[in-house]
């Protein structure tokens, strides 16, 4: 239900999305008509082999599940960059909590 799956929304996303970065991560954002949100994770193969990417992904979907509030009628692709991997949970929790915090500040202004 909260899930982006097909690469026809995630490049839609990626065109038309806003941007907002830190060290590890990039969130792109863009408005929907409809109510609940949705969010991709994108992890490049030059991260790993697959099971260290997986590993990754279910530690972010974990993070946004849990410990961030996301807010509603957006649709949005956490992209991780290439030092992700060697980032334990405690600091990745830390900085996708501070990701989207700046977007919603970013938005404020």
């Amino acid at each position: 239900m909260h899930r982006l799956r097909k690469n026809k929304e995630f490049n839609y996303i990626y065109k038309k999305g806003e941007r907002v970065s830190t060290e590890h991560f990039t969130l792109f954002v863009v408005k929907s008509k409809f109510e609940n949100y949705k969010i991709g994770f994108s992890v490049s193969k030059k991260l790993g082999k697959a099971n260290k990417r997986n590993k990754l992904k279910r530690r972010l979907k974990e993070i946004c599940r849990r410990y961030v509030k996301i807010p509603p009628y957006r649709n949005y692709v956490l992209m991780a960059r290439n030092y992700a991997q060697n980032v334990d949970f405690i600091f990745l929790k830390e900085e996708v909590v501070k990701l989207f915090e700046k977007y919603e500040k970013k938005k404020m202004v």
